[in-house]
């Protein structure tokens, strides 16, 4: 596969029908007004355009494309790829989807820096986070989660429950609380959770698969932030 970047005007770029990434608006926007600021940007992954001569498919990209497009780019920069339908197909599935995990330490090094530079309302409409949410983690001073681990930040995990849901889950968390010997109320609950977990993992060991039963109305998880 060449690596080598081109310039390909984007009236000759077509996206792909079965591209299954999808973007907030808020995040658009805040992408756009990154490309707009810095002229800066990560280039696309095209392939030849089946049935099209001079054409190009986007397999990486797409909103990258319709920002440079709203901004009045011509052209925008590419590696192309030529792969098959197959390739294309897993590479669709996969090139948005393999995406590492912040190190909370490094990444409250980056949010503080760039604090020193620019206020939280002008970070907010360049970064995923919100306001409020850079406002947090720049106040965090992480924990170690264990003693043994104490150049180890904990990682915080997110995800969306309904009312009945949170009421369930704080009720269980606020029983298994009381066996924790942790120092903190976070660091209670984090074990409390943990006990919940390994209970479920060690009762599906025990019954076998097909007793461990998720609801139809199970949260889903958050999407990347």
């Amino acid at each position: 596969m060449s690596t080598k970047i081109r310039q390909i005007p984007l009236d000759r770029l077509v996206p792909h029908p079965d591209n299954p990434n999808r973007m907030s608006r808020t995040n658009f926007g805040k992408l756009v007004r990154h490309l707009d600021r810095t002229g800066r940007y990560e280039p696309l992954v095209v392939r030849p355009c089946p049935g099209r001569p001079g054409f190009f498919q986007i397999i990486n990209g797409h909103h990258r494309c319709d920002a440079l497009r709203q901004l009045g780019h011509p052209a925008a920069e590419v590696v192309v790829w030529d792969v098959n339908d197959e390739q294309t197909d897993i590479l669709l599935a996969t090139l948005n989807r393999l995406n590492g995990r912040d190190t909370l330490d490094k990444k409250l090094a980056l949010l503080r820096r760039l604090h020193q530079q620019m206020p939280t309302r002008k970070l907010a409409r360049l970064l995923p986070q919100t306001c409020g949410q850079i406002e947090r983690l720049i106040a965090t001073r992480p924990l170690a989660p264990a003693r043994h681990q104490a150049d180890t930040f904990a990682i915080p995990i997110v995800f969306f429950v309904s009312a009945t849901q949170q009421r369930t889950i704080e009720e269980a968390l606020s029983r298994g609380m009381c066996s924790s010997d942790a120092p903190t109320r976070a660091g209670r609950r984090a074990a409390a959770l943990m006990h919940l977990a390994q209970h479920f993992l060690d009762h599906k060991k025990d019954s076998g698969p097909e007793s461990a039963v998720i609801g139809q109305d199970a949260a889903e998880p958050a999407e990347g932030t």
